[in-house]
């Protein structure tokens, strides 16, 4: 990769289901019902890792973390997330910022996104305007009226310029 800067675009979305904890953006949310998923189901960091691994021009979430890999069963979203921005570093870029954006009709996101950007800014060691993290209802669409979804978009710059 020789560009200055690049960009990459993430989405992720899971059904809500009980007997599951609910997860967003690395932190445990108190909740009825949580998100189906081979690992905790964070759609948030999910989103943010599949725009990580689209800037770099690399396989989508699913193909590096591979639900059949029974070792991501369960695992924190976290953990994928030091994986992928380690693999962001390694090829030489640095978050400029990310943009995210938490479609959910509950709960209410607002209340939780400062604890959210705190935890993915400690979790990758960046600057604490480098996350922004917005919540949307999906206004209706039964699709998403028992689901979560996040869209994510970043962009890196090469390091040292």
């Amino acid at each position: 990769m020789n560009s200055e800067y690049r960009v990459g675009i993430g989405f992720d979305s899971h059904p809500l289901v009980d007997g599951r904890d609910l997860f967003l953006g690395g932190i445990k949310i108190d909740y009825p019902k949580g998100l189906l998923g081979h690992s905790d189901g964070d759609v948030v960091i999910h989103s943010l890792i599949d725009a990580f691994l689209g800037a770099c021009s690399l396989p989508d979430i699913g193909e590096m973390f591979p639900p059949a890999d029974n070792k991501y069963k369960d695992v924190s979203s976290l953990i994928l997330l030091k994986d992928a921005y380690s693999i962001v570093e390694k090829n030489n870029y640095i978050i400029v910022n990310a943009d995210i954006t938490v479609i959910a009709n509950e709960p209410e996101i607002s209340i939780f996104k400062e604890r959210m950007k705190k935890v993915l800014i400690q979790s990758m060691n960046i600057e604490e305007d480098g996350i922004n993290i917005k919540g949307k209802t999906p206004e209706g669409l039964t699709g998403l009226s028992d689901a979560i979804a996040s869209i994510a978009v970043v962009l890196l710059r090469k390091k040292g310029r």
